[in-house]
This record gives structure tokens, C-alpha cells and sequence, in this order.
């Protein structure tokens, strides 16, 4: 073979621009890894798996068998924002693992306020027949806890009556009203994320920013018109996606418009500064392309979005609530489904809009403009 031929030299051409950059080396090669081993171990661990289930209980229906079958597990203290009686029930299988099954015992309000946050999938209530399951059928995760604990149930020698099934289909307690809420507020970090930071970095590449730079132009004036911009267009985005499911789902705002607005800007303010501290230094496409999604990809996955985060492990449950796109999904989520207003989400709007001035102030001090 003949190396001196054109195109086997441009092959070496670009093989050796990309080894010769070791950040495009590691989101290339490196981060793809990193981020497998990551979520390897947060799905795939052998660890004890935790189910919440909401059992709400009536005093004018003793039901003697079930309540014998709470008292088979350990009796835990009061959790934050779970309820003051909880009973814990392990479950081991040799082929599906250990599970642990922890019941809290509560109102049918605050069951249902669970539910909506994606804290539990299922409501246990007693009744004088026995016991019957408050779920929502289109919800996956829901029907394989009712298969479990059907079967966790049916183990024991206490004669239950469990086989009621109460599908739960009005408006806040379907997994589709979970759903939209983390889809809103994912579609605003993906379209800043990538409608900023991707943008400012490609314009640095072709030689844009040297030439405005030249103008009589403030640099924060430009940052800022890519912030006033980027909200119009998601704002646009949010408004058709919400019309679609309102009428497709009969999905519609509970609580309070204005501070959905706020929260809203709030969002766009935090990754606004976070996509310009993001883009503030490389020139290179390829490398933000793997900052943006070392951002957006590990948020997408944790903070809620299409699933609850409380099926993660307990101690990284106030870690994954820190994150920004955690706060905004479930501000939306309680704006939509409980009837939340300013005071509900005030933290969240006050958490996101200082994030965001602060990464913007860090971005404009070390941004690079050529």
C-alpha cells in the first residue's frame, strides 16, 4: 500500500487531531465509561431494593389479620416527609435479590399526596372486605409492587383478603401527570444546554466572537440577549407541549400560574448561567458536546424525570434533591399536581435564580472570546 497516497494522508490527519487533544480524548473515549460504570452500579447493584407503599388504615374497620402481618417487620421511626409510623418487611429470593418493603402507615390525603410526588406507587386501604389497592394501571412500576406484595402476602399463614384492585385514573395520581411535569422542565435544561452553550462555543470556533468583541458591544449585553432569547423559545416550547397534553390528557394546572412563571424564569436563569460557564473557555465542538452532556446526561437520569428518585438508595436521596434540575422538575410537578404556589416552590426559586447569577458572574469573568 502506497502511504504517501492523499488519502491515507488525511486519514493520519485526523487521527492525530483528535489524540493530540486529550480533552476530546477523555468525552470521548473516557466520560462513555465513567458514566456506564456509574449507572452500572446504581442499577445494577446486589443491594436491598426499597418499595414504598402507602397503607392507609380505618379504625371502624379492624382489619386483625393484616395488622398481625405489619407487625411481623420492624417497627422504624418517624422520616422526613413520609409519616410517623413506618413498618419495614424484608423479602428475600435466591433468583430476584432482597427487597425491603416499607409501609407507611397515613391518611388517604397525605397517601395521595405521596403518589403524587412519586414517593410510593401504590396505596394499601383497608376496608371491611380486607384490603384494596389504590394504583394506576398504565404505570409499570405499579403493577409489578402489586404483583410482589401479592405474592409477599400470599407467603404468610394469615388469611387476607387482598385481591380488590382500585385503579386510581383521576388527574395528579396517573403516571402521565408525573410524566409531563419532568418532561417540561428537561426540555428547558436540554434546549438552553444545547441552544447556549453548544451555540457560544461554535461561534468562538468560526471566529464570531473576535469579530463582535471588536465592536462597541458590552460582553454581559451579549450573554444577556442569548438568555432573553433562549426563554422566549422555551417558554414557546413549555406553552405547546402544555397545550398537547391538555387536551390529549386532560392535564391541567392545579396551582398557582404566577409562581409557575417565576419558577419557570428561575429555571432558565440557572442554566443559563450554567451552559456560559459551561462554554466559557473551550473551542472546541467535541469537547462541549461531552461538558454539556456530563451536565444534562446524569440529571436526566436521577432527578426525577420519568422516574421517582426515591428508588434510589436513601443516602444519596438529599444529594440527588440538591440538583438543579431536581428542584425545577419537582416545583413543576407540585405546581401541576398539588395545587402548590409561591410559598410551596419560594426555596426552589430563590436556590435556582442565585445559581444561576453565580455561574453567569463566573462564565462572563473567565470567558474567552477568542
Amino acid at each position: 500500500m502506497n502511504l504517501n497516497r492523499p488519502i491515507i494522508q488525511l486519514i493520519l490527519i485526523q487521527v492525530r487531531e483528535f489524540y493530540r487533544e486529550p480533552g476530546i480524548i477523555f468525552w470521548a473515549i473516557v466520560f462513555p465509561i465513567v458514566m456506564a460504570w456509574g449507572l452500572g452500579i446504581a442499577f445494577m447493584a446486589k443491594g436491598e431494593l426499597i418499595k414504598n407503599i402507602a397503607v392507609v388504615e380505618h379504625q371502624d374497620t379492624p382489619n386483625v389479620p393484616w395488622r398481625e402481618f405489619l407487625k411481623n417487620g420492624r417497627r422504624v421511626g418517624a422520616k422526613k416527609n413520609l409519616g410517623d409510623v413506618i413498618y419495614e418487611i424484608s423479602n428475600d429470593d435466591q433468583k430476584l435479590g432482597r427487597t425491603k418493603y416499607r409501609f407507611i402507615v397515613t391518611g388517604w390525603e397525605q397517601a395521595v399526596v405521596l403518589l403524587k410526588r412519586g414517593t410510593i406507587a401504590l396505596i394499601l386501604e383497608e376496608n371491611t372486605a380486607g384490603m384494596q389497592y389504590h394504583f394506576d394501571p398504565a404505570s409499570d412500576e405499579a403493577r409489578m409492587l402489586y404483583l410482589q406484595l401479592s405474592a409477599l402476602i400470599n407467603k404468610t399463614n394469615l388469611h387476607i383478603d387482598q385481591n380488590q384492585i382500585a385503579p386510581l385514573t383521576r388527574q395528579g395520581t396517573r403516571y402521565i401527570d408525573f410524566l409531563v411535569p419532568g418532561l417540561l422542565a428537561m426540555g428547558l435544561m436540554s434546549s438552553i444546554m444545547w441552544g447556549i452553550g453548544y451555540s457560544l462555543v461554535e461561534q468562538r470556533t468560526k471566529k464570531l466572537l473576535r469579530r463582535m468583541i471588536a465592536t462597541p458591544m458590552k460582553k454581559s449585553s451579549f450573554l444577556i440577549s442569548h438568555f432573553v432569547g433562549r426563554t422566549v423559545l422555551c417558554a414557546v416550547e413549555a406553552l405547546l407541549l402544555y397545550v398537547f397534553v391538555h387536551y390529549y390528557f386532560d392535564i391541567s394546572i392545579q396551582g398557582s400560574i404566577p409562581a409557575l412563571v417565576v419558577l419557570f424564569l428561575a429555571g432558565v436563569i440557572a442554566f443559563t448561567g450554567i451552559a456560559i460557564f459551561a462554554a466559557s473557555r473551550t473551542s472546541r465542538t467535541e469537547i462541549a458536546n461531552g461538558l454539556i452532556n456530563a451536565v444534562t446526561m446524569p440529571m436526566m437520569v436521577v432527578s426525577g424525570v420519568f422516574f421517582s428518585y426515591h428508588n434510589f438508595p436513601d443516602i444519596v436521596i438529599p444529594l440527588i434533591q440538591l440538583l438543579p434540575l431536581t428542584m425545577l422538575a419537582d416545583g413543576i410537578r407540585s405546581i401541576f399536581i398539588e395545587g402548590a404556589g409561591f410559598r410551596e416552590v419560594t426555596s426552589s426559586i430563590c436556590i435556582l435564580s442565585g445559581l444561576g447569577v453565580i455561574f453567569f458572574a463566573f462564565g462572563l469573568k473567565i470567558y474567552k472570546w477568542y
